[in-house]
């Protein structure tokens, strides 16, 4: 597989990496089989799919212990990339960004990966009751002890923003033209705090055919920079895979079960994306999700998206999306694909 590298240190990954968030937390229970799911990363691995995303809050701890099971027979052929910042209560997420939090989450993440450095240590989110240069720092000290080799952080989401809010960030320019996103103006304001403090190699935030609000800001700003960007998501939740029903329903702890883009209006509103996706491949033999890959692919060399899966046949399709290049008329044809319904605001 095409090799592309993340940040200043020009740490090499393959062109495709591996989500293991599924094989723990947020997508359908019922489903979920450690046997299959360590099938999965094996086969990830196998067909150089080597970044291996997990964080400390899936399950919580049992993605990371997943993980380490691998890690324990191919670290050398993994890159481990892990999180800290979120604690998981029983109702509800918070943030803590304490230094001490810090230090004690990534020595835990350490024990339970069955490994003695991480890869790429991200910040999930910043800790509002504490300054994110200290966070950050403490993360530096970090790297300077040799027990993680460079940072990244992920952007604040979505819904991070108030409606109240987004309505007045998305009003148009003067002069008229299309409306400018501010989804990202936060992380943007965040990066240029911690890029004073200690090099972000690499920032994780959503990036899919519908959702391409990163392409505005967020990824020029890593581009510029030689910074990584690791696309969250790039699959769309599943649905642009073409696998899924409108109304097919979702298990009560699936985060799509409360995503508006999956009630069965939305749905079935968004299909003419899918179908344009689906005629793309069909010129190439491709599916509408490796070509979905390969749209992501195409955004930039310092781009790697992270489709999640907790099944080894699904593991191995997203790998060979790396294979697919796209043509210009391609890309033009996915450009003037109806922009998707349904959003969080």
């Amino acid at each position: 597989m095409e090799r592309r590298t993340i940040g200043a240190a020009a740490l090499e990954v393959g062109a495709i990496g591996l989500g293991c968030m599924p094989m723990s937390w947020g997508y359908t229970e019922s489903q979920r089989s450690l046997d299959s799911s360590l099938r999965a990363v094996h086969t990830a691995l196998d067909r150089g799919c080597s970044l291996l995303d997990t964080a400390d809050m899936y399950g919580p701890f049992t993605n990371e212990l997943l993980v380490g099971r691998v890690l324990k027979e191919r670290r050398a052929e993994a890159f481990v990339s892990t999180k800290c910042g979120l604690l998981v209560g029983e109702a509800h997420i918070v943030a803590n960004g304490r230094p001490g939090y810090v230090r004690r989450a990534c020595d835990a993440s350490l024990r339970r990966l069955q490994t003695d450095r991480i890869d790429l240590y991200q910040l999930h989110r910043a800790d509002p009751e504490v300054p994110i240069e200290e966070t950050w720092g403490a993360m530096a000290e970090l790297v300077a002890a040799g027990k993680v080799r460079s940072l990244g952080l992920c952007a604040v989401g979505a819904r991070a923003v108030r409606p109240a809010r987004a309505a007045r960030r998305e009003r148009r320019p003067a002069g008229g033209g299309p409306r400018r996103s501010r989804m990202h103006d936060g992380t943007l304001a965040q990066l240029e705090r911690i890029q004073q403090v200690f090099p972000v190699s690499s920032v994780q935030a959503e990036l899919s055919v519908w959702s391409p609000e990163a392409l505005e800001a967020l990824l020029p700003w890593c581009e510029s920079r030689g910074v990584g960007f690791l696309a969250a998501m790039p699959l769309g939740n599943g649905y642009l895979t073409g696998t899924l029903t409108p109304g097919q329903g979702f298990e009560p702890e699936d985060i799509r079960a409360r995503h508006p883009r999956f009630t069965a209006e939305m749905m079935a509103a968004n299909q003419p994306v899918v179908a344009g996706l689906r005629r793309v491949g069909a010129r190439h033999g491709a599916t509408p999700g490796q070509v979905a890959l390969a749209w992501v692919l195409a955004q930039g060399r310092h781009v790697v998206p992270v489709p999640g899966t907790k099944k080894e046949r699904w593991a191995a399709q997203n790998a060979k999306a790396a294979a697919l290049t796209l043509t210009l008329e391609d890309l033009a044809e996915i450009a003037v694909l109806p922009p998707a319904r349904g959003s969080w605001y």
